[in-house]
């Protein structure tokens, strides 16, 4: 059985704490640009989805103990690859050198995924990383 010191992040913390933390990283993460467009781009339709990815995504989730931001990204990068989602893939290619990646070490988690993903996936995100980044 878990102690209360090992929660996971969000667990009892007030919604109100768990969006203002949640707001605080998904700014340090992604720059206050990218947040700003996205909140001044919210509308009736995504205002919920916007709060939800603040308080669990960015509140809970990107908070955990576990890893720090640079596995993270990792992580993360490698799943948009598999995925497909190339504009969230531009997005966290950016956020992962805030996160303390070099250009070099997300070559290779791109190279990495050319086995697990697929060549045509990895080449789709070398061509993203070099929009990104410029050539390498």
């Amino acid at each position: 059985m878990a102690e209360i010191g090992d929660r996971p992040a969000g667990e009892g913390i007030p919604d109100g704490e768990r969006w203002a933390n949640g707001m605080r990283v998904r700014r340090e993460v992604l720059s206050d640009e990218h947040v700003d467009r996205s909140i001044a781009n919210t509308n009736d339709l995504t205002a919920d989805f916007q709060d939800f990815i603040t308080r669990v995504a960015w509140g809970d989730v990107w908070q955990r103990p576990g890893i720090d931001r640079r596995m993270r990204s990792v992580a993360v990068i490698s799943s948009l690859i598999a995925h497909g989602h190339h504009e969230e893939l531009a997005m966290h290619l950016r956020a992962a050198l805030r996160n303390g990646l070099t250009v070099d070490e997300v070559k290779e988690v791109i190279l990495q995924s050319a086995i697990y993903s697929g060549v045509p996936a990895a080449n789709t995100a070398y061509r993203i990383a070099t929009e990104v980044y410029g050539p390498f």
